[in-house]
């Protein structure tokens, strides 16, 4: 697989394509930490220093391993090779870079104008007559005390590692992979792999035959070779405040080893298929870890699925065990998760496929249950609200209501106590499966997507240091349920491998009030802070002041993550919560993906309100247009990758063929993310949504993001989702659902406003709405993802709904078919 990268060779030195940003320079002349960011489009040329110095002839100041082993000097000119795939070789490796991303192309004013005429589209046309709010358009720079520790303390180091990490890729992951623990080195190639369906299967191979296990490198490791027994692992925060323990990392490994041992004790061996349907206690990463330890493959279901959503995975991955709990708290709902789970057993025995056993965890129970001193935590308190007689037809201490099969069922506890303490790890093959994950189903049958143990275990890890600036004395928080992807990535796997200390919170945001998350920062000292949009815009929604009633100085990098952030929320986060201090990484990635795609770095990258930035290390994006087209320059289209990161999923599970008609028919020689993106003429990448999300409308592109942003910047308008309804001359228009917040109230003269001011000022005249709708409340998965392919049934008026247990909050379809077209502009 030949590959070469691409270079542009502009007067007055060597450019790598992409690289567009000036090295700022002090007074002194010296090269400045941070960039000098051009107004117009022009050629910008990069020096090379010398090898293992920055430009201005200074040994960097962060040569700490493994960030030494990455940042040696100015990367050697790639090998390429014209070997078919699968042959040994660089290029057979995928190992010589493809194209890196294009900021900008230098070239005479006419010849960009000739250029952007040909390829845009008038949707693009629109989007450079509009006038971007000023904030939004602002670089806010990293804090100069960041940079001292940061691991990338500038974005000329961003560069060099970057372009090393693309340009040799087998080197820059071969230095990381020596951080780890391995059995057995690999004997063939680095990296093998296919994207190109036209040239055969598509196949991803990092350090195949090298033999490892995950949960030794993240526990074993920490415990012994880097003594950490004694460091919290996790601290647990309860639904209810006060009730908390921790988990020490020496503790932690024994609990693993334990529940590993009871697995074998069931007949489980590697390639094994085990289902995890737990609420978000530390048994839950216990399962998980014991999986891995043995070989077996878990599958994690997250907790606010019903019966029907888990029976399907259960059946779709083969699993021969069930992990659950007696019940849960969240917030002050009461959920039956043993009852749940029964109901999918019994759907998937009558489906002939009965499964032999369920072990229970006793959460709700646990005050009944002595303590072994395995976990170090405060006396345990009642789990329960007052309200639990109503609820509950029996005392719930003594569990009597919960559904019990003395044949089948078996309490966690009752296994744990008499379970070794001692067990030797499965030693997998790099490429041997580590989990599958289902995605959340909101859309068709739900997609298996499957990760393996060496090339995730990397990717996680590096991601997680970098992306985070993680540093040991950290406390970290991912607010994120370890049912999706980011809690597998950055709540178990990338935390842990790091030796970090995580909070794990089994409770919401708003209970019991608005300041929750806030007390719990205060509480545990949380330095680096990662939750979602939905999240950061209901706090909104509740006003400053169960912000600013908490100090929150110990917080010192915020993130972002499970959708792209608007501009009014990013700005409330910064300035708000993060009191203008703390940088906001916004994180693009994937389930597919394994971990992040496109993020800042900290202490590196000037940020823009609501774009990811840049390419993590070994990310090659590009933007294509429908003809796949690749887009230089200013361009919106397709987002797809070029080239294969360690985290990067296999396969779907049982069903190659639509792994490779989904990722890799459209675009051949690209993974296709299925999202739409724009580039600016800085380089920033912008995602405008899922490609299914753009609305065509008289023959203008639309982005549904970019018409939700105009709407949220509305002062009454706390959240917006647009979706298109058939129109006899437009094809497309649009239909607005909005939700106001507390204290306004939906008229006439409100929607005509949101028309004119929040649109048609914003974006255009092509933009404005035919409808616009006042929501209670958006339908929205237990993901907090915005169901639109709901809101387009309801704005069709067509209640062939399909399976909507996936929502949170399903009683509000009928309010908004009631109110469905009454505000007709």
């Amino acid at each position: 697989m030949e590959a070469q990268p691409t270079r542009d060779t502009t007067k007055g030195g060597t450019r790598l394509a992409g690289e567009r940003l000036t090295v700022g320079h002090s007074r002194s002349g010296h090269t400045a930490d941070r960039a000098t960011w051009p107004t117009k489009t022009h050629a910008v040329t990069a020096g090379r220093p010398g090898r293992g110095r920055a430009a201005d002839g200074r040994t960097p100041r962060d040569a700490r391993s493994p960030s030494a082993a990455l940042g040696r000097g100015p990367p050697r000119s790639p090998r390429a090779s014209s070997g078919p795939a699968g042959t040994n070789g660089p290029g057979a490796a995928g190992g010589a870079a493809r194209a890196l991303p294009r900021a900008a192309v230098p070239a005479p004013r006419l010849r960009a104008a000739l250029k952007r005429a040909r390829r845009c589209t008038p949707a693009q046309s629109l989007r450079r007559a509009m006038v971007q709010p000023e904030e939004q358009a602002r670089l806010y720079r990293p804090r100069p005390e960041l940079l001292p520790t940061a691991h990338v303390p500038s974005l000329p180091h961003y560069q060099r590692l970057y372009r090393r990490s693309v340009e040799e890729p087998q080197e820059f992951w071969g230095d990381i992979a020596k951080e780890f623990y391995w059995k057995q080195q690999h004997s063939g190639p680095f990296l093998r792999y296919n994207f190109d369906v036209t040239k055969g299967k598509i196949f991803i191979e990092w350090m195949k035959g090298a033999k490892t296990n995950i949960c030794y490198n993240l526990l074993d490791r920490n415990v012994g070779e880097k003594k950490l027994g004694d460091k919290v692992a996790f601290y647990w925060e309860g639904n209810e405040p006060g009730d908390s323990m921790k988990i020490t990392y020496g503790e932690l490994l024994r609990k693993v080893c334990q529940f590993a041992n009871v697995l074998r004790n069931h007949g489980v061996k590697k390639g094994d298929r085990i289902s995890i349907y737990l609420p978000m206690i530390l048994e839950l990463v216990i399962a998980m870890l014991a999986c891995a330890r043995i070989g077996a493959i878990h599958s994690v279901v997250f907790a606010g699925f019903s019966a029907d959503s888990l029976c399907e995975r259960i059946l779709d991955c083969g699993c021969s065990l069930l992990i659950t709990a007696d019940a849960f708290y969240r917030g002050d709902k009461l959920v039956n998760l043993k009852q749940i789970a029964d109901e999918a057993l019994q759907k998937s025995k009558d489906k002939g496929f009965p499964l032999k056993q369920c072990i229970v965890v006793k959460h709700l129970g646990r005050e009944e249950i002595a303590t072994d001193g395995a976990c170090s935590q405060s006396p345990p308190l009642k789990r329960l609200c007052q309200d639990v007689a109503s609820k509950w037809p029996t005392h719930i201490s003594g569990l009597q209501c919960i559904p019990w099969d003395p044949r089948m069922d078996v309490w966690w506890q009752d296994l744990m106590s008499g379970a070794s303490t001692e067990c030797e790890p499965e030693w997998c093959d790099s490429e041997d499966e580590l989990f599958i994950l289902y995605t959340s189903g909101s859309t068709g049958k739900p997609k298996g997507v499957l990760h393996t143990v060496g090339g995730y275990m990397l990717y996680a890890a590096t991601s997680f240091k970098y992306v985070f600036d993680y540093q040991p004395e950290d406390v970290y928080w991912c607010t994120a349920d370890i049912g999706w992807i980011t809690g597998h990535s950055y709540i178990t796997y990338g935390p842990l491998a790091n030796g970090a200390t995580s909070v794990l919170f089994e409770g919401i945001p708003t209970y019991p009030d608005a300041g929750r998350m806030w007390s719990i920062v205060d509480k545990y000292k949380v330095t680096k802070f990662y939750t979602a949009p939905t999240a950061i815009r209901l706090l909104m929604k509740c006003g400053e002041e169960p912000v600013k009633k908490h100090s929150r100085k110990s917080l010192k990098v915020l993130g972002t993550v499970g959708e792209p952030i608007n501009p009014e929320a990013w700005l409330w986060y910064y300035r708000v919560v993060g009191e203008e201090r703390c940088p906001i990484v916004d994180t693009f990635w994937q389930t597919e993906t394994g971990g992040h795609m496109l993020t800042p770095l900290p202490a590196a990258t000037p940020m823009k309100p609501g774009s990811a930035t840049f390419p993590f290390f070994g990310v090659v994006p590009a933007i294509m247009n429908e003809s796949g087209e690749e887009l230089e320059g200013e361009a919106e289209g397709y987002l797809v990758f070029k080239q294969p990161w360690p985290g990067i999923m296999r396969t779907l599970y049982g069903n190659h063929q639509q792994f490779e008609t989904t990722y890799f028919k459209k675009f051949p020689g690209c993974y296709v993310t299925g999202d739409g993106c724009r580039r600016d003429k800085d380089g920033y990448y912008w995602i405008t949504g899922r490609i299914d999300d753009m609305l065509n409308v008289s023959g203008h592109l639309l982005s549904t993001a970019e018409v939700e942003s105009a709407l949220l910047g509305h002062g009454a308008v706390s959240e917006a989702a647009v979706v298109s309804h058939p129109h006899p001359l437009k094809g497309e228009c649009l239909y607005c659902f909005v939700t106001l917040k507390d204290g306004h109230e939906f008229t006439k003269n409100l929607a005509d406003e949101l028309k004119k001011q929040g649109i048609r000022e914003k974006i255009g005249p092509i933009a404005t709405p035919d409808y616009i709708q006042y929501a209670p409340s958006l339908p929205k998965t237990r993901s907090g993802k915005i169901t639109r392919r709901i809101l387009r049934k309801i704005a069709q008026n067509d209640r062939d709904l399909g399976d909507v247990s996936t929502l949170v909050n399903p009683g509000i379809i009928n309010q908004l078919f009631n109110n469905r077209c009454e505000t007709k502009l």
